[in-house]
């Protein structure tokens, strides 16, 4: 992992969600330095966002630790089978599904046949997530507003609510939410509303189900190398990404990794409604 400041070069795909085949350099999604302990050993874990980004990260770094995998993605087939051979290389157990998590029908498929492949969810991690880029609230369509709030927002209600049933004493729901809930972002309306939102419903869903031994929190990452920042900035606008942070430098996945399993393992059995800020130094407050 670099531990200098250092630019992306240039870049910009047209389509969306990007392509991390045409990412230069390739995002990191596993650290040499990284020792897998058995913290989330026979554990079942369902990662929606899960083909590429951090949900790829996370997706990894749990099967090391021995849990086993239910992939979820919307579309992005040849990323999805990159991650599962990762996973399945290092002798790790992977399901995945294509489909729209803020799809009622999809969400209850998937825990249908987790279910019937395993017999038990212990790990939910809500990390599905889009943004689009505008200067001005005006050139934010409604379409626009309704579509990122439907993925970003209506997919976690979605998702959690059809596992949350099947979940015991001793479980644990992860929330991705991002920098940009406690700073804002002048050309991400939409996307930094959801991620407030996201941040409100971790700490209100964690109080509700503390009492089931249920513990929910969430991880508010910076600039994080995946590919939907090529695919949603120009290419102006990627070359000088995550060097406004402290360490001047963009985040990797696999430096995000290892919050979402301490979050989901026995190490954090004392911490429930927080959210651990992985951006490079910047200060925030919550």
């Amino acid at each position: 992992m670099p531990d200098q400041k250092q630019a992306l070069p240039p870049q910009h795909q047209d389509q969306r969600p990007g392509s991390e085949e045409e990412m230069t350099p390739q995002p990191v999604y596993l650290s040499d330095s990284y020792r897998p302990a058995g913290k989330l050993k026979d554990r079942v874990a369902i990662i929606s966002g899960a083909d590429s980004g951090i949900g790829r990260a996370v997706a990894v770094h749990f099967a090391l630790e021995g849990a086993k995998i239910v992939l979820l993605y919307l579309s992005e087939y040849q990323d999805a089978e990159v991650t599962k051979e990762d996973i399945r290389k290092n002798g790790g157990e992977v399901i995945d599904f294509a489909g729209d998590v803020a799809g009622e029908d999809f969400c209850r498929t998937v825990v249908e046949e987790t279910l019937r492949q395993w017999g038990r969810i212990d790990i939910l991690v809500n990390n599905a997530g889009e943004q689009h880029p505008q200067k001005s609230l005006e050139d934010i369509s409604p379409e626009q507003w309704e579509r990122t709030f439907r993925t970003n927002i209506f997919g976690m209600y979605q998702l959690t609510r059809a596992v949350l049933p099947h979940l015991k004493r001793g479980a644990t729901i992860i929330n991705t939410t991002s920098i940009t809930a406690y700073k804002g972002n002048p050309i991400l309306l939409d996307y930094s509303s959801t991620k407030g939102a996201i941040t409100a419903f971790t700490r209100s869903l964690a109080i509700n189900l503390a009492p089931q031994g249920i513990r929910v929190n969430g991880v508010a990452p910076g600039p994080i190398w995946t590919p939907l920042i090529p695919s949603t900035f120009s290419a102006e606008q990627v070359a000088t990404f995550g060097t406004d942070t402290p360490l001047g430098r963009v985040g990797q996945p696999a430096e995000v990794a290892p919050a979402f399993v301490y979050l989901a393992s026995d190490d954090s059995s004392y911490v429930c409604g927080q959210v651990i800020h992985v951006n490079g130094g910047s200060v925030v407050n919550g």
